[in-house]
This record gives C-alpha cells, sequence and structure tokens, in this order.
C-alpha cells in the first residue's frame, strides 16, 4: 500500500493512496510531528483513494496515517506520509492603482510563508491572472485602463499556497493623454491630444530645461498653446487625465524645443576657391542645428555652423540672401534680405578703332553690374599697359607694325569679371623710309626700300594718267617693267599684312622714265659731203645725238634737240651696214618672288637689246644696252617663253628664242602660329596650289624644329618648342631637286609661359 500527499492548504491536506485488496473502509488520521498520538481523523468507503483531513492548523507539521480497514474494523495495513500545512491566508490592507495598467496591493505578511501570489480578475470572467510577489506591497501588471478588478492574496511556503483572502475591488486610473508637441514659432510650443474617454480635467506642467520652475495649468480642452517662451529652447511637457472621482491618471513627459530665432548680421564675401561663390556668414543662434542660405535666384547652402558658401557665382547676376535657422521643433523665420550684386561680366565683344595711325582706341559696349573697367594691352615686343576707365574705351598708343593682344575686366565691389576672349590687334605695316628709285632700263625702275616692321608683303605701284604697274614681291625691292618711256610716274611703295591690309597712307616719290628710243624717219644726202637725218620722237626736251659710221671705221656725229640733224664733211662713196647675231649662253634666273634677272653674252655687231618674258598670265620686258636685264612683275608658279632682240646701230634686228624658264613655286602666305599641346606649335598657312610641297622651318635660340606636311595640307605640328623664347618661321616650297626656295621672308613670334607649357603667342612681324 503507498500514500502521498496530492494538496495541502492552510487548514487541510489532501492524500492520495493505493487500494488495499479486502479493505472495505480507510481511516486518515493526522497526529503532530514526532508524536503518537493522532489529533484528527476521517473515514472513507473501500472504493475511495483520496481523501481531504480539515481543520488542521497553519504552517504546522504532520505525520499523515492511511489505515485499511476490515469488515470488524480491523487493521488489515497501513502506511505513513509526512508533510506540512500552507501559512495562513494574509488579509488586504489596500488596494489601489497609481497607474492606468497596473493595481498595487498591501497585505499582511504570514508566518512561515515565502512568497505571495495576488489574484486579479474582472466580476464578468474575462480576465484571470495570477502574479507571485515576494512580500507586501505587490502590484498586478498587464491591466486595462480605468477598469474594475477583484483582487485577492494567498501566502505560499514549500508545502503549498493558502486559501485567497477575502477580496476587495480596484479600478485601475485614466491613461496617459497622447500629447502631439509642435512648435507654432520661436516663443510659442501648441500641445494637442485626443480625448482621454472618462476624463473631467486635464493637467499639464511645462518644465524648461535646466530650470526647476514649473507652470502647471487644468484644463478641459483638448489643446494648450504655450506662449512668452525662449528661443531654441527644450521644454518638457509633463501631464495627465483626471476621472470623475478626482483620481488623476497616468503622468505622460514629453520634450519640445521651440524653433531658433531669426540670424543675425548677416555678411556676404566672394570666394574664388576653389571656385567663385559667396561666403554667407551669420551670429549663432541659440538652439540650431542648422542654417539654410537661400538666394531668390533658386540656389542654397547649407551648414551646422554659422557660414556657408553658396555655389556657384556667376557673373552678372542679383542675389538677394536670407539665412534661416532650424532643428527638430522647425525653421525660423528667415533673416532679412541682403542684397548681392555678383562680379560683373566680361565685355562681350572688344574691337580697335585706330581713326588715326598711332591712335588707337579700345572699345566695348557697357556691362550690367560693372563700375569701371580695366584693359590689359600687351605688345608683341613684351611691354605691357593697362589702363583704368568707366567708359566703355581706353586709347593708347599703337605704332605701326606691332601685334597687339587685348584683354578688358569690368569690376565691381564684388570683384573682377572673369577673363573675356583675347582680342588680337595688329597694326599696318610702318611706311618704308629712304626709298631709292633709279631707272635700270629704258621702261623699267628699279625701287628699293629698308624692310619695315610687320610686312608680309609689299605692294609696288607706279601710276602714270593712263594706268599703274603693280609689283607683289615679299621682297623690299622690286622692278617696275613695262613702263612707258619718257613719262613722270608717282612711284609708292605700300606694306602690307594679311591681318590689317596694306597702309595706303605712305608717301609718293614722281619719277621720270628715260626718253623713249627715236625711230629714223629718212636719210638724204644734201651735198656732196652732208647728210640729213630725220626721226621721230615724243620726248621734245630731249637732247638727240646722231653717229654716221663709215666702212672704214669714220664716226662723225651731230647734236640735236629737234626732230633732225644734218652731218656734214662725210667721205664720198662710204657705205656701211651690219646685221647683229644673236647672243649666246642667255640664263634666266630668279631673283626674289616677283623679279628675274636675265643675263647674257656680248652679240656681235649689237648695240641694244630687248628681253621679254611671256605668258599667258602676263608678260616682261627690258631694253638694254647691257648683257643684263632685271625684269620684275612677274607671277610665281608660271612657265615662261624667253625671247631677245638684238639691235644693231642701224636698227637692224636679230630675233632670238631661247629655253622655256619656270618660276618657283609662290611662298604661302597667311602664316599664323597657334598653341598645342605637349609643348607643340601648331604652324598654318594658305597657299595657291594643293600639289606643292611645303617645308615649316621653326628657329630658336637653340634649335632649328622642322615639319613638312603632305601635298595638299596647310599645317604642321613643330615639338619641342620652350616657353619664353622668340621663334623665326619660314614656309617655303621646295623645288623639284628638294632644295628649299630662299627668297620666302620669315616671320617672328615670341611665345610666352603659362606655368610648364607653351603659353600665349604672339606675332612680331617681318624680319
Amino acid at each position: 500500500m503507498t500514500v502521498n500527499i496530492f494538496t495541502v492548504t492552510s487548514k487541510s491536506a489532501v492524500l492520495q493512496w493505493s487500494r488495499y485488496e479486502g479493505a472495505l473502509s480507510y481511516r486518515v488520521t493526522a497526529s503532530l510531528r514526532n508524536s503518537p498520538t493522532p489529533v484528527l481523523f476521517a473515514s472513507f468507503g473501500q472504493n475511495t483513494i483520496m481523501g481531504s483531513i480539515n481543520s488542521l492548523s497553519p504552517n504546522t507539521a504532520y505525520t499523515f496515517r492511511v489505515e485499511a480497514l476490515g469488515n470488524l474494523m480491523n487493521l488489515l495495513a497501513d502506511v505513513n506520509v509526512d508533510g506540512s500545512t500552507a501559512p495562513d491566508v494574509p488579509s488586504i490592507m489596500v488596494a489601489s492603482s497609481k497607474e492606468s495598467r497596473s493595481i498595487t496591493v498591501e497585505f499582511t505578511s504570514v508566518s512561515g510563508a515565502t512568497s505571495y501570489i495576488l489574484r486579479a480578475e474582472t466580476t464578468d470572467g474575462s480576465f484571470f491572472s495570477e502574479v507571485p510577489v515576494p512580500s507586501s506591497p505587490g502590484t498586478v501588471t498587464n491591466l486595462q485602463p480605468y477598469t474594475d478588478y477583484t483582487l485577492s492574496v494567498m501566502s505560499v511556503n514549500s508545502a503549498g499556497r493558502s486559501q485567497p483572502s477575502p477580496s476587495v475591488e480596484a479600478k485601475t486610473v485614466l491613461p496617459a493623454p497622447r500629447f502631439n508637441t509642435s512648435s507654432s514659432s520661436n516663443s510659442s510650443i501648441l500641445v494637442k491630444w485626443d480625448p482621454v474617454d472618462h476624463a473631467v480635467l486635464y493637467s499639464l506642467c511645462l518644465i524648461k530645461d535646466g530650470s526647476y520652475s514649473r507652470n502647471r495649468t487644468n484644463i478641459t480642452d483638448t489643446q494648450i498653446l504655450f506662449h512668452d517662451l525662449e528661443p531654441g529652447t527644450v521644454y518638457t511637457i509633463q501631464g495627465n487625465a483626471w476621472s470623475p472621482a478626482n483620481i488623476p491618471g497616468d503622468d505622460l513627459m514629453v520634450s519640445q524645443i521651440t524653433r531658433p530665432a531669426i540670424p543675425q548680421s548677416v555678411a556676404l564675401v566672394v570666394t574664388t576657391i576653389p571656385e567663385a561663390g559667396i561666403v554667407i556668414s551669420w551670429n549663432p543662434v541659440q538652439g540650431a542645428q542648422q542654417y539654410i542660405a537661400l538666394s531668390l535666384m533658386g540656389q542654397n547652402c547649407s551648414s551646422s555652423t554659422n557660414s556657408c558658401v553658396l555655389t556657384p557665382l556667376r557673373c552678372g547676376e542679383t542675389h538677394s540672401i536670407q539665412v534661416t535657422a532650424t532643428n527638430q521643433g522647425g525653421n525660423s523665420e528667415p533673416s532679412p534680405s541682403v542684397p548681392f550684386l555678383s562680379f560683373p561680366c566680361p565685355p562681350q565683344p572688344i574691337w580697335v578703332e585706330e581713326p588715326v595711325p598711332g591712335n588707337c582706341s579700345v572699345k566695348w559696349s557697357t556691362v550690367p553690374l560693372a563700375q569701371y573697367y580695366t584693359t590689359f594691352i600687351k605688345s608683341d615686343d613684351g611691354i605691357e599697359v593697362n589702363c583704368n576707365s568707366t567708359s566703355p574705351f581706353c586709347q593708347f598708343f599703337c605704332n605701326c607694325g606691332y601685334s597687339y593682344i587685348m584683354s578688358v575686366f569690368a569690376h565691381n565691389l564684388a570683384g573682377s569679371s572673369p577673363p573675356g576672349s583675347l582680342l588680337n590687334h595688329t597694326t599696318l605695316p610702318c611706311c618704308p623710309e629712304l626709298t631709292k628709285v633709279s631707272a635700270v632700263s629704258w621702261e623699267t625702275l628699279m625701287v628699293q626700300w629698308s624692310p619695315v616692321r610687320g610686312a608680309d608683303l609689299y605692294e609696288t605701284r607706279a601710276i602714270d594718267s593712263v594706268g599703274q604697274v603693280l609689283c607683289n614681291d615679299t621682297a623690299p625691292t622690286c622692278a617696275l617693267s613695262e613702263l612707258t618711256c619718257n613719262t613722270n610716274y608717282s612711284v609708292m611703295v605700300l606694306p602690307c599684312n594679311d591681318v590689317s591690309g596694306c597702309n595706303l597712307t605712305c608717301r609718293a616719290q614722281v619719277h621720270e622714265t628715260a626718253p623713249c628710243m627715236p625711230e629714223i624717219k629718212s636719210v638724204s644726202q644734201t651735198n656732196t659731203s652732208g647728210v640729213l637725218v630725220t626721226w621721230t620722237s615724243t620726248n621734245l626736251v630731249a637732247n638727240y645725238t646722231v653717229s654716221v659710221i663709215g666702212s672704214v671705221g669714220d664716226n662723225r656725229v651731230c647734236k640735236s634737240n629737234g626732230s633732225s640733224c644734218e652731218v656734214t664733211n662725210l667721205p664720198c662713196g662710204s657705205i656701211y651696214e651690219v646685221t647683229p647675231c644673236c647672243p649666246n649662253n642667255l640664263t634666266v634666273s630668279q631673283v626674289t618672288q616677283a623679279m628675274t634677272n636675265v643675263s647674257w653674252a656680248q652679240a656681235f655687231g649689237a648695240q641694244t637689246y630687248i628681253a621679254s618674258l611671256w605668258s599667258p598670265r602676263g608678260h616682261a620686258q627690258c631694253h638694254t644696252m647691257e648683257t643684263e636685264c632685271v625684269m620684275g612683275c612677274i607671277t610665281c608658279g608660271t612657265n615662261y617663253t624667253v625671247s631677245l632682240e638684238a639691235i644693231s646701230r642701224t636698227g637692224h634686228k636679230a630675233e632670238c628664242t631661247y629655253h622655256g624658264f619656270s618660276t618657283s613655286e609662290c611662298c604661302p602666305w597667311g602664316i599664323r602660329l597657334s598653341r598645342g599641346i605637349n609643348n607643340t606649335l601648331l604652324v598654318r598657312w594658305r597657299t595657291g596650289s594643293a600639289l606643292t610641297n611645303l617645308t615649316a622651318e621653326v628657329t630658336g635660340t637653340d634649335s632649328t624644329r622642322t615639319c613638312s606636311p603632305l601635298p595638299g595640307y596647310n599645317s604642321c605640328l613643330v615639338s619641342e618648342i620652350t616657353c619664353g623664347q622668340v621663334y623665326s618661321v619660314v614656309v617655303a616650297p621646295q623645288n623639284k631637286d628638294g632644295s628649299k626656295v630662299q627668297f620666302c621672308n620669315s616671320r617672328k613670334y615670341s611665345v610666352s609661359c603659362v606655368g610648364n607649357s607653351v603659353g600665349m603667342v604672339l606675332y612680331q612681324g617681318k624680319r
């Protein structure tokens, strides 16, 4: 037979035993521990295996005995088990709710209890909870706000729990309002909340951060606006709802910062590093977490400090800037607008006027926002000048034959405009001085002068009443051929370049060509010893000499300023007549682009010569008594037919034709240099033939660089250029034998330095 204690309370114990065969009843007795005398007993039928024994003492140790009895109440078997009762039942003194989801219970302590159990339940049975607590007071949690609960308490030891104490009723308090706070201005906080069920009053307390003062307000409405607060300051709002029984509900504390004050002392300064912008600064504002500077043009910058940079800043802009402080409460009111004018845009375009040679003016259109202008002028000899002006122009002395690079900056209080486009202006070439004009034959004038600065080409003109003869050449000399004999010509040399054109202000010189060769009209014998010679001539002021040569070499002359002359004292019977021979070894060499030299051997019987060059594009002729002749006004790149007339003293002619002559290809014009990458110069030019082989030669102080493009190309790159040097540039065609044409002129350029790279290239004229 076995027995065990199923459960106990403070005054009872329930025992469970095993059935014993033959037993007709069971008796349960309880004795104090270590006492043989039972103090309580209970009897049970033969079919019962569990029963309780009551009226026990709380928190007492017992020995329980179960006896199996026969029909004569005789003992068949018995079994003992030791156990104790639970502590005594505690009593609740106070049950109250301080929070909407809990009730706190105060109860009496019971001897022998090791812990307690709080029981809470609703009257409708929808909620039941038991919460173990170590001692009084104890709290039941997870309750519903403003709800009635029945509460009881039980004591607990190792044996079990006591019976529940007499119950008490208690109601949880109201929940806290759910505050929604905002700062409507930098001196106010608005608090709103949804109504709390059963609340009849709300109590709110405003506490400034760092202050012990409290401002308590009772209100029946569901919102309140606190005024006269400090900007950028954190305030704590504490509040609760009150029930109809005048019991306060849960407390709720929230923090809210007021909006920042308006930023003051906004200052604006222009910066250019790393890019153009406006540095905006202001005095710090209490409680501000961020600042935003806004231009009415739509640009903005932000910062957590008291400055930021508004970029990009463009020229010619008008800004109106406000600064706003912000924190978790919101934005402050914007600061008063501060106007700002950005630096002006560069004047575009700029141009040069030169109404009088040497008196130049850089001009431009006025620029908005500009207060004054600065003009920088650099000439090709390295001299720099600048001038400040409030007017849209700047006057400067400009030498003839110089190249100038100009730029104009506009200024105001915000600074200088960005660099504008550079203007390259080349003045007209200077007029030649000490021009020498001489007659080299009856119909050719040789004109020579010193080279002038800035001239790429010289145009020599010989003008009479009928027309003019032109000679264009790059050399400072020109032979004006095909002139009319015995004629006054106005001769002038006009220097030209392909940028500015020709200088038409150069003075002319008047020169007369040699008298025309007279033509014998008749020879008649006046008597036995005299001959009358008559001729025609357009020159009415020339002096004439008539020579009559006899067969034995006798030479008789007469002189006259008219159109006839009589030679007397001639020997009778004399006859002399000569037909000249063609000369040998006629050669033609090109002296300049527009001038050739023709030479030949002396021809037997010839006194004068007429040399001619002819082509479909024009011809040239020279009449001389020498064995060479200079002829100008030829065309480069042209095949000519060469002929020569040998004329005897008596006017007989021998017409001689020689092999053809080809002038060299024309020198290129419009030569320009511009900077390239990696210390290179790009040489460009214009030429009339796409099939010409050309060579560009760039010579500095230490070396000469060359480049030769394919036929048809008009540019090539020259490498390894050093900035800070002056370079001579020659672009010339190649002869058929591969040699370079020697008479193409050189042009000088200076290369300035920008950092370590090839910079600005200035033309310094032709040398």
